[in-house]
């Protein structure tokens, strides 16, 4: 039998769960609620260890937020430090701001994409400990791309967002 999982992050009515069962002996566990779901398919590795989901579903009617890219600086828009876990923890501290200014909370991002500068094991493993701390084990949709350089000398990392709210 294999299983589908759809997590939704919708802080109301999360112990609520439906069982659909078909005839080909595929369960799928639903928590249903405001219609954002988080799932990760049979048949694709779970990627939960890595910080992100493999696909976010959201419903329609829903208002779409997106947030540019977020990146290390500070308020006048100066690089914090040259150091890459400095960064990351401003370009998230920077994403919350972003999406509270939208009426969003972190459980409504769906998507993300991350770009690190000379990525390597150390920086993911950072990045993982970030996206936990903001989204625990329901972390969403995220692309990460190494690239050689950002938009500004010195800058090492930059996370943009998709939200429904």
């Amino acid at each position: 039998m294999s299983t589908i999982l759809y997590k939704d992050i919708s802080l109301e009515n999360r112990q609520q769960q439906t069982k659909l069962s078909s005839s080909k002996e595929k369960e799928v566990i639903a928590l249903e609620t405001s219609g954002l779901q988080f799932l990760n398919p049979t048949g694709l590795y779970d990627p939960s260890q890595y910080g992100y989901t493999h696909v976010a579903v959201v419903p329609s009617g829903a208002k779409t937020v997106y947030i540019a890219g977020q990146g290390g600086e500070d308020k006048n828009g100066n690089l914090v430090s040259n150091d890459f876990a400095t960064q990351l923890k401003q370009a998230f501290v920077n994403l919350r701001t972003a999406l509270s200014a939208a009426g969003a909370h972190p459980e409504d991002v769906v998507k993300t994409t991350v770009l690190i500068v000379d990525h390597n094991e150390t920086k993911l493993q950072q990045l993982i400990a970030e996206v936990q701390a903001m989204w625990g084990n329901q972390a969403p949709a995220c692309t990460l791309i190494p690239v050689p350089r950002l938009a500004l000398d010195g800058m090492l990392f930059e996370i943009d967002a998709v939200a429904v709210v």
